[in-house]
């Protein structure tokens, strides 16, 4: 396959900066913190005791983290489709 045509396929993506960083930190603790309330059978896995946040173990952390991945690349793709971010 010809590297040319690969490149013209591929969608340009944002340079990984400190800026990108400090939206995808945001939004993972925004769903951690969502996610403290809003799960409701909580601490079945093993407990991270990490923070004062007990009863929020390691699947409830993957879980919030996961979303918070979720949300902040379309945070990032959003903003830099409109132009806010480089």
């Amino acid at each position: 396959m010809n590297t040319n045509i690969l490149l013209t396929v591929v969608p340009h993506t944002s340079i990984w900066s400190a800026q990108i960083a400090f939206i995808m930190i945001i939004c993972n603790l925004i769903c951690i913190g969502i996610g403290r309330y809003a799960i409701q059978v909580r601490g079945l896995g093993p407990s991270i005791p990490i923070l004062g946040l007990e009863g929020l173990g390691l699947p409830e952390l993957l879980a919030t983290t996961s979303l918070g991945h979720v949300i902040g690349a379309g945070t990032i793709i959003g903003l830099s489709s409109i132009g806010i971010i480089n």
